[in-house]
């Protein structure tokens, strides 16, 4: 091969080397795109999986935490939880075992009503059983078989007082007294319970009897034996005094009382009144509603007292134009309460008579029975009451006009005149000077 030859060849040969290199080149070229878009495809994929994926992950999480807490905030507001249950039924065999004596089921289970209505932590708050509803119901009414007493507890100490004997009652006839308190029923003690509960153990059939331990300042203990009878209870009591001056006293506010005051009232003009007295000394209260009807025959247009409850859900109680139109003097004391404040607060806010004695008790809440389908009923104190002009008196009470402590002046005295009580002669005084 000449020169020529071997040049040309090597040339072809340099020729093929540069094609193969270029091809190898457009190869790796190719291949490198390929693994760049393949790469940023990936890349991006994984990111829209970050994106997409990790969100719905945490929403999962979120929703999974939140069904959490719900089912906790659940089982927070549901009183039975599994742990109370277990510890009931746990309690139950303890007593069951161990106790000294079988015990009712049932009494048990009642029991565990009380408790709760108990826990809440207000003496107005009660559970009744189907029993002591139906007591309760026959005490609202006024006519019972008991001893003819009115009965007040103090709420902080559970001690019951007499605040008013009954004419003719078999309570006179066996020597209680106002002011007396209530020590014991049978085997019942007095602080045990709540009063409408207790008030269970002192009525009863006609012609039994109920055994009383009672305590009197300046005397000490007492025992009585008193026997029950068919008590027709009156409400109030009306009296004509001098000069044209009438008085009323309530005992309680009850289911016939403003139709019993109406009568009263009646009677007391035909015999020539012009100006009244109102006494609710001792008086611990009793419905609103028949309050508010007895304040609607008394007052002007306008309302009388309001309620609120938690959720500030008002109810107003009104009187129509319709009212009395003579001085008036209002008694109070102490063991003025409840509905008996309704009534003085409402006086005082329209200026439409002077309260006279000492502050009342102090009891600006409401309560509201409610019957279940068992026949056993819960009493809740569910609102709060506001006088005329928008005050709440519960712990503060009511100031009277003229402050005056009780006295009675002949205290050698068997029987009750009302011409020795301070408070009403006060009275008087005030009403012949507003006359």
């Amino acid at each position: 091969m000449n020169m020529e030859e071997k040049d040309e060849q090597i040339l072809e040969t340099a020729d093929a080397l540069r094609e193969d290199i270029r091809r190898i080149e457009q190869e790796r070229r190719k291949t490198f795109c390929k693994g760049i878009t393949l790469g940023v495809l990936t890349t991006l994929a994984v990111c829209l999986l970050v994106f997409f994926v990790i969100p719905v992950v945490q929403l999962q999480r979120i929703e999974s935490s939140q069904k959490t807490q719900q089912a906790a905030q659940t089982d927070d507001s549901r009183l039975l939880t599994q742990p109370v249950e277990s510890k009931i039924e746990r309690l139950a065999d303890v007593i069951d075992q161990l106790y000294y004596e079988d015990v009712d089921k049932e009494d048990l289970v009642e029991g565990l009503y009380k408790g709760l209505l108990e826990g809440v932590g207000d003496p107005y708050t009660a559970y009744y059983t189907p029993e002591e509803y139906k007591e309760l119901m026959i005490s609202a009414t006024s006519s019972l078989s008991g001893i003819g007493i009115v009965m007040q507890q103090d709420p902080d100490t559970m001690q019951v007082s007499v605040n008013y004997v009954y004419e003719g009652s078999p309570a006179e006839k066996a020597g209680i007294l106002a002011g007396d308190l209530i020590v014991q029923a049978e085997d019942v003690m007095a602080t045990s319970m709540e009063l409408s509960e207790f008030a269970t153990h002192i009525r009863g059939d006609e012609g039994t009897t109920v055994h009383l331990k009672l305590y009197r300042y300046g005397k000490g203990y007492l025992e009585l034996d008193v026997e029950r009878a068919i008590i027709d209870v009156p409400t109030l009591k009306g009296e004509m005094l001098d000069d044209g001056i009438g008085y009323i006293k309530i005992a309680e506010f009850g289911e016939k009382t403003a139709e019993e005051f109406a009568d009263a009232v009646s009677e007391l003009e035909a015999q020539g009144m012009t100006a009244m007295i109102v006494d609710l000394r001792n008086n611990p209260g009793g419905m609103v509603d028949s309050v508010t009807k007895l304040l609607d025959q008394i007052l002007p247009e306008g309302v009388v007292v309001w309620t609120e409850d938690k959720n500030g859900n008002k109810k107003e109680y009104t009187s129509d134009a319709a009212c009395l139109d003579y001085p008036m003097a209002v008694l109070i004391n102490e063991n003025s309460a409840s509905s008996s404040e309704i009534f003085a607060g409402a006086i005082r806010d329209y200026d439409y008579g002077t309260l006279i004695g000492t502050k009342t008790f102090g009891k600006g809440i409401v309560q509201s029975i409610r019957r279940l389908a068992d026949g056993s009923a819960i009493k809740l104190t569910t609102s709060r009451y506001f006088t005329p002009n928008g005050q709440n008196i519960h712990g503060e009470g009511i100031e009277p006009d003229i402050e005056l402590e009780y006295e009675y002046f002949d205290q050698d005295a068997t029987e009750y005149d009302m011409m020795d009580d301070n408070q009403i002669l006060k009275a008087i005084e005030v009403l012949k000077k507003e006359k």
